[in-house]
């Protein structure tokens, strides 16, 4: 009966570390499987700018426009958008030359359709834009409506009529369809095609908002429009 006792005892003794080890190990799996769960997702904020209309402005003598744009994964392939602009054009419109300026904002979503690599942060996408313009129409000047063209009459560019119409607005929504490639380092170049459709403005007195800034043309008989831009942005990952 005492072999039996000194055979457990020494059997404790021999088991004790390994089992000690076991539970060791074991809380260390624990450890780190909540370290894991505690673990930062990493997400990406683009900023950048519109390079058509700075190329735009340089070859039309009658046109300048700045556009800066950003997005933020908000999920897996779910992005945030927002687009600040401002522009300022001459038209010649039938009878009447005039300008338009101001700014617009841009504010919506993209949606991701392109399954990426780990690491990679490429993009073909589908997104809306609710947007909003604030701006002014100036009246260069204005030729008058003549049935009879045998009287030929100088444009008239002084008078009531010659005047500029702020605290204008007008109100829209863009479809739009579009990639984003990363050239190099955290460098993307994007582009993107848009359908406008106008659901509010607020016309000047005596005319009409034939040009909206950030919207492009509109005419009395269509309300939609169609734009495009070709941007540069710059990516910096943050984790959250």
């Amino acid at each position: 009966m005492k072999k039996v006792h000194i055979w457990l005892f020494i059997t404790k003794l021999l088991f004790l570390p390994i089992l000690g080890n076991s539970q060791e190990i074991s809380e260390k799996i624990i450890v780190i499987d909540s370290v894991k769960k505690r673990e930062k997702k990493p997400y990406t904020i683009r900023f950048g700018m519109d390079l058509s209309k700075p190329l735009k402005t340089q070859f039309e003598n009658d046109y300048f426009g700045l556009e800066l744009v950003g997005d933020i994964r908000l999920f897996r392939d779910i992005y945030g958008a927002i687009e600040l602009g401002n522009e300022k054009r001459t038209n010649q419109s039938e009878q009447i030359n005039f300008t338009t300026s101001g700014s617009y904002i841009k504010l919506g979503f993209d949606y991701n359709m392109y399954k990426n690599w780990k690491g990679m942060n490429n993009a073909i996408f589908l997104g809306m834009r609710f947007c909003n313009s604030f701006h002014r129409q100036k009246v260069n000047q204005y030729e008058i409506y003549q049935l009879d063209h045998y009287w030929l009459e100088e444009p008239i560019s002084s008078g009531p009529e010659i005047t500029e119409r702020d605290q204008l607005k007008a109100g829209w929504i863009e479809i739009i369809a579009g990639m984003k490639v990363r050239i190099f380092n955290n460098f993307y170049m994007g582009f993107s095609l848009r359908l406008n459709r106008l659901l509010s403005d607020t016309p000047p007195r005596n005319f009409d908002n034939l040009y909206i800034p950030g919207f492009n043309k509109k005419t009395d008989e269509n309300i939609w429009g169609a734009g495009f831009n070709y941007t540069l942005t710059y990516a910096i990952p943050i984790m959250i």
